[in-house]
């Protein structure tokens, strides 16, 4: 099998946990041409970062519908990111080596979460990334970076200080209540809310 053809029919092949009816996530996952990942590290995000992804919250009754695509990330004179390769209507999760200076300045992010020109977007850093290591402190990258879109944090500019920490554990504290417990039912219910906000701009767009 294709890692093209693994990543459209992973999320249909997980069979919820629980009867209830799945909520579809459209999701596009972007693979970054000018990135210097390694072999070993797409091996891993296809093996087991992004599959242990799509299981967790398919266990909350989330089903992460996947294509894959292949674009890039340039930078504008100034250092900005330019994306190529996104989506509308979609969650753009966006596979490369590292996150761009501009949004990095030096921390060696795993992840970045954010809308960029109308898109929405997760930024996956393969050269950090992870799956579960610690609960509560150190949770699968893609699912943490996933909850700030269904949490809705995309809609809102992330705080400073304290209350910036406290929305990051937050995040890894339901990331490790749908890893550990498969408890996702606030999940569930702010991801309608999100998928309907979705739907609501492409068609005010159209």
């Amino acid at each position: 099998m294709t890692r093209r053809e693994f990543v459209s029919t992973a999320a249909a092949l997980a069979i919820p946990a629980n009867s209830q009816t799945p909520l579809v996530a459209p999701v596009n996952l972007v693979m970054d041409s000018r990135a210097k990942c390694t072999p070993q590290q797409l091996r891993r995000f296809f093996s087991s970062i992004w599959p242990e992804a799509v299981r967790d919250f398919n266990r909350c009754g989330i089903q992460l519908q996947s294509n894959q695509r292949t674009g890039e990330i340039k930078l504008s004179p100034g250092g900005r990111p330019i994306f190529t390769g996104l989506e509308r209507g979609a969650i753009n999760v966006v596979v490369t080596d590292r996150i761009p200076m501009a949004w990095d300045n030096g921390r060696a992010l795993l992840g970045v979460t954010t809308r960029s020109e109308g898109y929405h977007l997760c930024l996956i850093a393969l050269s950090y990334a992870h799956g579960h290591q610690i609960p509560f402190f150190s949770v699968n990258t893609c699912v943490h970076e996933l909850l700030h879109v269904l949490l809705q944090d995309v809609f809102v500019s992330r705080p400073t200080g304290l209350p910036g920490d406290g929305r990051e554990f937050r995040i890894d504290w339901y990331a490790t209540q749908l890893w550990l417990f498969h408890d996702g039912a606030v999940i569930r219910k702010s991801a309608q809310a999100y998928l309907d906000r979705l739907r609501s701009a492409v068609t005010a767009r159209a």
